[in-house]
């Protein structure tokens, strides 16, 4: 059974349950919110332009998830009495980074987006409250999925290429990840206090999984 069809089978979280969260939490969730609540569009129009109709159909797969975690969010603040917010600087910033390029580019940066997010959710699964940590969880599941499949494709896609050249390219994009993953940290230090954690610890666990990318990407089978 496919993924996407346990996910249609399984029923979503009870809502009326509600949410008590702190302040600090519900900023952050706001912001990952708007984050995840895009069309995908511009991606879909790069997956068909492959030719490739298996990723096309994968990537809007990746989307319609992508989608339902921002659906998933929104009860989440709803529950807690909190409203959704209709955009955010980093948000701005990362799509705009993201269609600077082609294809390549579009999935580094998906990429440090997904990676960001495994640490991210990972820490509110953690929470005591029930709500939050159920939601975060089916979250977490699909990050780990999309994350395999981005590394997968990106190995790919830069495997022809010999090793002088992929390893620039690696430690390119290995400085923005280290960059973004900073950003992130200061911005949303008060909700990693507040779910347990620090930024340091954060920008720590997210640097490690950054280098085990890095490493699956740029320096697999190639040309020497």
């Amino acid at each position: 059974m496919t993924r996407s069809r346990i996910r249609e089978q399984n029923p979503d979280p009870d809502w009326r349950a509600g949410s008590r969260l702190p302040s600090p939490v519900i900023r952050s969730l706001q912001r990952f919110q708007v984050g995840e609540s895009g069309d995908g569009a511009a991606l879909i129009r790069l997956a068909e332009a492959t030719g490739d109709p298996d990723y096309a159909a994968a990537v809007r797969m990746f989307v319609a998830e992508e989608q339902n975690h921002a659906r998933m969010l929104a009860e989440l603040l709803r529950a807690a009495g909190a409203p959704t917010i209709a955009g955010h600087w980093s948000d701005r910033v990362f799509v705009a980074t993201r269609r600077a390029l082609g294809l390549r580019s579009e999935l580094l940066v998906l990429a440090t987006a997904e990676l960001i997010a495994l640490e991210y959710y990972g820490a509110l699964a953690a929470s005591s409250d029930p709500l939050l940590r159920e939601v975060s969880s089916r979250i977490l599941d699909d990050e780990r999925h999309h994350v395999r499949f981005q590394e997968r494709r990106l190995r790919e896609a830069f495997a022809p290429a010999p090793r002088w050249a992929r390893r620039p390219a690696g430690g390119a994009w290995q400085t923005f990840a280290t960059v973004v993953i900073a950003v992130v940290a200061l911005d949303h230090g008060p909700a990693l206090r507040a779910i347990g954690t620090t930024r340091r610890d954060f920008y720590t666990r997210c640097r490690r999984l950054m280098t085990d990318f890095q490493v699956a990407v740029f320096d697999g089978a190639g040309p020497p």
